[in-house]
C-alpha cells in the first residue's frame, strides 16, 4: 500500500473530521479518481504526433492511454467528426495515489517560476482542474527523446460536496496552493 494512502487513512481523515465535524466515516471526502487529458491539435496533420503523445502519457501514468476522437466537425479547425485528436487516462486506486504523490512532490516543483497552483480552480462540486504547460516536468520523460513539448489537463475528482472541503482535502495531500 502506498505511503499516501496510509497517510490518508490516518492523519487526513482525522484532520478532516476535526475541521468539518463529520459524524460518520463515510462522510469524509476522498479522492475518487484522477483524469489526465492531452489534446493533440497537430494530430490532424501528423499521425506520429498522436502516437508520441500517447507514449508520453503511458510513461507518465504507467497505464494505457485511450485515444479520444472529435465529437463533431469544426470547419475552422479543419476537424472532422471521428478524427483522433487527443488521449486520456483515468487513474484510480494505488496508481492514482502514486501519481498524485509524484505530481505534488516531484513534478510541480520542477515547473519554472512556480508559485503554487491556483486555489480557485474548483468546479463548485469539489473537483479540481489543473493545467500543465509541458510534460517534461515529470521525471519519467527523457528530455532528449521529446519531439514536441505538450501540455495536459489533470482533473482530480473528489467525493467532497463543497469546494472548501475539497480544497482542505488537497491541502492535506500537500497540494502547493498559492498564498
Amino acid at each position: 500500500m502506498s505511503r499516501l494512502k496510509d497517510q490518508y487513512k490516518n492523519e487526513i481523515m482525522d484532520a478532516m473530521t476535526k475541521k468539518f465535524g463529520y459524524k460518520n466515516v463515510m462522510e469524509i471526502p476522498k479522492i475518487e479518481k484522477i483524469v489526465i487529458n492531452m489534446g493533440v491539435g497537430e494530430a490532424k496533420d501528423n499521425a506520429k504526433a498522436l502516437e508520441s503523445a500517447v507514449a508520453d502519457m503511458e510513461t507518465i501514468t504507467g497505464q494505457k492511454a485511450i485515444v479520444t476522437k472529435a465529437k463533431k466537425s469544426i470547419a475552422n479547425f479543419k476537424i472532422r467528426e471521428g478524427l483522433a485528436i487527443g488521449c486520456k487516462t483515468t487513474l484510480r486506486g494505488e496508481k492514482m495515489y502514486e501519481f498524485l504523490d509524484r505530481l505534488v512532490n516531484l513534478a510541480l516543483p520542477r515547473v519554472r517560476d512556480f508559485h503554487g497552483v491556483n486555489p480557485n480552480s474548483f468546479d463548485g462540486r469539489g473537483n479540481y482542474a489543473l493545467g500543465i504547460k509541458e510534460q517534461i516536468i515529470f521525471p519519467e520523460i527523457e528530455y532528449d527523446k521529446v519531439d514536441k513539448v505538450r501540455g495536459m489537463d489533470i482533473i482530480i475528482v473528489t467525493t467532497a460536496k463543497t469546494d472548501e472541503e475539497a480544497r482542505e482535502l488537497l491541502r492535506l495531500f500537500n497540494m502547493p496552493f498559492q498564498k
